[in-house]
């Protein structure tokens, strides 16, 4: 299965100034040094707390917004090097969809306007065309012909969800990045949301970066799953061998975070103290030693690289060191 993205020493630093005379007092660290594939066809979920930059990295892939250095490799086109008219043909191929549905729509369009926009912008085409096409896209995501009339505010929060995925895919994109898509949707409506999704990917031969905190949805629908902690990629693997096979503490912490019956279970539990430290001032060495059960003396001034464990199977660190197969 060949590539369709290629994700190359990606740093995103956002520059923090005194707010007076505009200067640059320091940096908030996002993203650092990210390397990532994302195969075609495939569903690569990308889990982490809140703050460790999923979305900062789903929004570089699109170029939402510009990082600092790296390269985004699509289709082997390095799209940061594209200027803004350049872009027209990957962005009907790369779409978004927003973790709220209630801010991601436009308040003032009907739900026929917010469809038939994207058509406008990336495809020039005639108005009965426009028609075909969002009968077409209302009928894969389970909205009603009469619904195209009504007004956001109309929807709840899982049919305006639907609509945002309507308006995702209606340009017939290749990839999507779900930006906790169902995050802020009741738990039976999620559960409808991610079928749907997983559909569309089957129907459409969608490849999909899928981004979220909770492991049990990340389980369900991706293929392969990457561990985000502090702007860092810290362990990547399919998805059972990292649910059964996982190397790194941090990923093993947010496993055990997963609520379980087992009283046996629960006594080897690895709980997390403290929060993620601030990403304007990363601790030195490995990001993860302060809080880390298992640290050693060099976590604290060394960095770990990407030790292989197994094919398709990486980990950042120190742990792993004597597992490196090559």
């Amino acid at each position: 299965m060949s590539n369709l993205f290629e994700i190359k020493n990606l740093n995103m630093h956002y520059p923090v100034t005194d707010g007076l005379m505009g200067n640059i007092k320091g940096y908030v660290y996002a993203l650092n040094n990210v390397n990532l594939d994302i195969k075609e066809n495939e569903i690569l979920g990308l889990v982490g707390e809140s703050g460790s930059g999923k979305s900062t990295l789903g929004n570089c892939i699109l170029k939402l917004i510009t990082p600092t250095s790296g390269e985004v490799l699509f289709k082997g086109e390095n799209i940061l090097n594209k200027k803004k008219n350049e872009l027209k043909e990957f962005r009907k191929n790369a779409q978004m969809i927003f973790q709220n549905p209630y801010m991601s729509l436009n308040p003032r369009m009907k739900i026929y306007d917010i469809l038939k926009e994207p058509l406008i912008v990336n495809i020039i085409i005639d108005k009965k065309e426009i028609n075909h096409k969002i009968k077409e896209i209302i009928n894969l995501t389970g909205i009603r012909e009469e619904d195209l009339n009504r007004y956001p505010h109309e929807f709840s929060g899982g049919q305006r969800q639907r609509i945002a995925i309507a308006r995702a895919i209606i340009t017939h994109p290749i990839f999507i990045v779900a930006d906790e898509p169902v995050s802020a949707l009741d738990v039976s409506i999620q559960a409808q949301i991610i079928n749907l999704m997983l559909e569309l990917k089957q129907h459409l031969n969608l490849t999909m970066l899928f981004i979220s905190h909770d492991l049990s949805v990340i389980k369900y629908i991706s293929d392969t799953i990457a561990v985000m902690y502090l702007g860092e990629i810290v362990e990547i693997a399919e998805k059972d061998e990292l649910f059964n096979n996982h190397k790194h503490p941090y990923t093993e912490a947010l496993l055990n975070a997963v609520p379980v019956i087992s009283e046996d279970k629960k006594s080897k539990k690895i709980i997390l103290k403290g929060d993620i430290p601030s990403p304007q001032n990363p601790p030195q060495g490995c990001k993860f030693h302060t809080r880390c059960p298992y640290v050693m003396e060099k976590c604290k001034t060394q960095a770990p690289e990407f030790f292989e464990i197994s094919q398709n199977h990486r980990v950042r660190c120190f742990l792993c060191e004597n597992h490196n197969i090559y």
